[in-house]
């Protein structure tokens, strides 16, 4: 099967492929050349023929790292990803307060997002898959970043930060919100600054910390 975007994000998540994999300098500079031939040329007319070239390493170097061509650009994704959700993590690292979290996490979400020269490029060279992965297929990415988001709150939660919310249910909510902006960014609502982002999460993001309180069970 070629590989297409809506197949990127399919397998997990935590893939050991998908990760930095510090430890071996040869399947960094493999996701490294992979992540360049995207940029310059795309998914579908990116090969691991040229990958192996970019990266000086043989095809069976390649294979004996990732089964094909999905799985080593399923990897290049999850990479970008996880270096994404590290950046935020450094941004929110400065503020112990969550409703400050929040707010500074989705500024710097939409910066990053809008200047992620992976992302801006595949919605060029491949936008009609890119936007489907996002969109109709992508309950992936969705999970992805609840997950993430639903960590760092229930984090809050054991800290006595964070009332009792349902923290998945709330981490959902904001992603698909999040990647509705991202995608369709014409809106009555101002997002063009950090500063315009901000206002909007403390008016209405910051809420859905406390008005998302888990359902009481019933008695009868």
């Amino acid at each position: 099967m070629s590989s297409s975007v809506p197949s990127l994000l399919a397998g997990r998540t935590d893939d050991a492929d998908g990760g930095d994999a510090d430890g071996d300098a040869t399947t960094v500079r493999i996701l490294d050349a992979a992540r360049d031939e995207i940029l310059t040329f795309g998914v579908r007319r990116t090969n691991v023929e040229d990958i192996a070239r970019r990266a000086g390493v043989a095809r069976i170097t390649i294979y004996r790292r990732f089964p094909g061509k999905d799985e080593l650009v399923r990897a290049v994704v999850l990479r970008e990803g996880r270096r994404v959700f590290a950046e935020v993590d450094a941004v929110v690292a400065g503020f112990d307060d969550i409703e400050d979290q929040m707010v500074e996490g989705f500024a710097a979400i939409l910066s990053i997002i809008r200047s992620h020269p992976l992302l801006q490029s595949l919605l060029v060279t491949e936008a009609d898959q890119t936007v489907s992965s996002l969109t109709i297929h992508g309950g992936p990415v969705v999970a992805f970043g609840r997950e993430y988001l639903a960590g760092h709150l229930l984090l809050a939660q054991r800290r006595g930060l964070l009332a009792d919310v349902d923290v998945r249910a709330v981490a959902e909510i904001l992603v698909r919100l999040t990647l509705s902006f991202l995608l369709t960014p014409e809106s009555c609502i101002t997002l063009a600054t950090p500063d315009d982002a901000r206002t909007f999460a403390r008016r209405f993001v910051v809420p859905a910390l406390t008005v998302a309180h888990r359902p009481r069970s019933s008695t009868r």
